[in-house]
């Protein structure tokens, strides 16, 4: 099958890896940068699978800028680009997939559209009024960065969602290619409504937020009272149905998914009665006051930061807690250090950066570390982290 995917993100990039290996994949990007690497066979983001498969070189894999060459060649165009939380409009910025779906229209005006990107829940409903000749899906992605091929080669789950009953047989058609891709067999699959698969990805993610928060809080009371997080946590976890995953305390959830889909979904309940999606929200807010307070108490004459990614084996630093931890220290007027090898310059976020860690060990009498490197062993001391487990 013929296949264009809009957006070159790990999101997007991942699904074109996984596609490929059975069907004739186009990737469109507005970066030259980025077209460049996947056609060299380099991976534009950090992930060690997605590495592996492009330096094979696979040539059912190419891409490209002209949007309108490939949507207009592909059966099926899947949209993966960004949906920012706007805190103004309180809702995704959804500008970037209707421009893909109006050129869509244009070039191809009977043409299936499945939307990967993350959307309010009533989105792909709404929008398919607005192009009654397009076929327009959505499906959830459900990816880690830094492992997102593998979370498509080994999914938890595919669903495809749809908005009218004659749309089932491309969904299911849809389904079965991410199975096709997958080297697992019998994945759950469901083909369902696609309000309802809109809802699946929002409030999923929201649950992993809530158990990020639940874990932070409880830090948050041992260290306040002194006590041994790591024994209360271990003896917590040991109930098999709470479970001893995800429940590594940090300086507060960030990165791609997790800050804006809590908001989104937030904001979906404006006519809904909740207490606790809004308390979710408020946690991880709470959360980085917390460690700054904990920060300022120390008294340090200068502060380094170790590394501004969400963790280890990543290569994104979007909405990272340590980013809002260092603009709280900041307002405090706290002397901040950053050490960040995939930056470059003298400054970054308003500080002083620098790329040699012996630099910032040497120069600073406290390093933060949202996960915990063993590169900071001779200086442990000086570390403060709640990286209790070490593992991710």
């Amino acid at each position: 099958m013929r296949i264009a995917v809009a957006g070159l993100g790990y999101v997007g990039l991942s699904l074109a890896c996984l596609l490929a290996r059975h069907n004739e994949v186009r990737a469109v990007d507005i970066s030259e940068e980025r077209v460049n690497d996947v056609n060299a066979g380099t991976s534009p983001i950090a992930d060690p699978l997605i590495e592996a498969y492009l330096a094979t070189h696979p040539t059912s894999l190419s891409a490209t800028r002209d949007a309108r060459l490939a949507y207009s060649w592909a059966e099926i165009v899947i949209v993966a680009t960004p949906t920012n939380y706007d805190d103004e409009t309180h809702s995704f910025d959804t500008s970037s997939i209707e421009s893909v779906l109006s050129l869509v229209a244009e070039v191809s005006p009977r043409g299936c559209v499945v939307i990967k990107s993350t959307i309010p829940v009533g989105y792909t409903r709404r929008i398919t009024e607005l192009h009654p000749g397009l076929t327009i899906l959505f499906s959830p992605e459900f990816l880690r960065e830094g492992h997102a091929l593998d979370d498509n080669l080994h999914p938890s789950r595919i669903v495809v969602g749809m908005t009218k009953p004659e749309d089932r047989p491309l969904a299911e058609q849809f389904a079965a290619l991410l199975a096709q891709g997958a080297e697992d067999t019998d994945v759950p699959t469901r083909v369902i409504g696609s309000t309802e698969a809109e809802a699946i990805k929002l409030f999923a993610n929201t649950y992993l937020a809530l158990r990020v928060s639940f874990f932070n809080e409880l830090d948050t009371y041992a260290e306040a009272k002194g006590l041994s997080s790591e024994e209360i946590i271990d003896g917590v976890c040991l109930d098999p149905r709470i479970g001893g995953h995800y429940n590594n305390p940090s300086f507060g959830y960030g990165g791609y998914c997790l800050p804006k889909d809590t908001k989104q979904l937030l904001a979906n309940y404006e006519d809904v009665p909740q207490n606790l999606m809004r308390a979710i929200v408020d946690s991880n807010a709470t959360r980085k006051d917390f460690i700054a307070d904990s920060v300022l108490e120390r008294n340090p004459r200068r502060v380094g930061i170790y590394r501004l990614v969400m963790k280890s084996g990543s290569d994104n630093f979007r909405q990272s807690s340590t980013l809002d931890i260092i603009s709280r220290l900041r307002e405090k007027n706290v002397d901040v250090l950053i050490y960040e090898p995939t930056l470059s310059g003298d400054e970054a976020f308003g500080c002083p950066l620098c790329t040699d860690l012996d630099s910032l060990k040497s120069s600073c009498d406290l390093i933060l570390a949202n996960r915990w490197s063993d590169e900071l062993l001779d200086v442990s001391r000086k570390v403060y982290t709640r990286d209790l487990w070490k593992r991710d």
